[in-house]
């Protein structure tokens, strides 16, 4: 197996019919880089090749899957600004910045169309990039007590996923969490069917190994010609021209008001304190949910 610095590589199961793939960057909540993005694609690219393995499944170490993009001052949003995004006035330049973002669109979309069936196994956070990421496997489950949704869309740019979550929520519910930013529980996302199963934390691991292995049960071949025929009614009702263009609004939502604000806060304040401020309005206020 090859070494990673981003990525820890097992196989399991029958016969070590199953990979599993953990984002490793514990200490960093598994937040995505550039070294990470190209780890995750020369790995997966591997794994598409060997018949050995049947199904891969995606998680995160330590308390999280994924809390999204790293922000850190200085780093690309999730992969390598091989265009430059900003001029000399730091004016953000829009088709740059756009082919960058799609550069790690097509990393998504070769997860959401390598010839395996995947699955993401999500605890702690999946946030922003982490759900994102986790959006386009075949499969989720997570710990009940996850936390699943896409924060970003405050004051940070539009989701990738966007396209995705019409087609496994109703229009109501995608509508309600994409407009406000607000993050569910695996529960939740069970409830609504935006993922699989929702699982007590303490039987994830267990669990998800098993439905793993029962999907494994076919040779890889044959997975991969069920997973062709179902992946292309979804991509006949567009989601790849719709992943397309929700990451060209993506670079286009960085020139909003919010989004000037969110960053002028960011410079005045720094990241943790521009977050705190951001969220403060969405605390302590969500009491109607519970109401009939």
């Amino acid at each position: 197996m090859a070494d990673y610095n981003t990525l820890i590589l097992e196989r399991l199961g029958t016969d070590d019919r199953l990979a599993r793939v953990t984002l490793n960057r514990p200490e960093k909540m598994n937040a995505l880089t550039p070294e990470l993005f190209r780890e995750l694609n020369d790995c997966l690219h591997d794994l598409e090749a060997d018949q050995t393995c049947r199904v891969i499944i995606l998680r995160g170490a330590g308390r999280c899957f994924s809390a999204g993009y790293d922000l850190t001052p200085g780093r690309a949003r999730g992969n390598e600004r091989r265009y430059q995004t900003v001029d000399a006035k730091k004016r953000l330049l829009l088709m740059n910045a756009r082919t960058s973002m799609q550069q790690v669109t097509d990393v998504q979309l070769y997860f959401w169309n390598m010839a395996k069936v995947t699955i993401a196994e999500l605890h702690g956070f999946a946030l922003a990039g982490g759900c994102e990421l986790a959006m386009m496997a075949d499969l989720v489950v997570a710990a009940d007590d996850a936390q699943i949704g896409h924060p970003g869309l405050r004051g940070l740019g539009t989701a990738r996923n966007g396209n995705i979550w019409p087609l496994v929520m109703g229009m109501r519910k995608a509508k309600e969490y994409y407009y406000t930013g607000d993050s569910m529980t695996g529960a939740e996302a069970a409830r609504l069917e935006m993922i699989n199963y929702a699982w007590p934390k303490e039987r994830l691991e267990a669990n998800t190994l098993e439905f793993a292995e029962r999907i494994a049960n076919g040779s890889a071949d044959h997975l991969a010609m069920l997973k062709l025929t179902m992946n292309r009614f979804y991509e006949n009702m567009g989601i790849y021209s719709s992943m397309r263009s929700a990451t060209e609004q993506d670079a286009m939502a960085q020139l909003t008001e919010w989004t000037y604000q969110f960053g002028e806060s960011v410079a005045q304040d720094g990241l943790k304190d521009a977050f705190l401020k951001r969220d403060a309005p969405y605390r302590g206020n969500e009491g109607f949910r519970g109401k009939e």
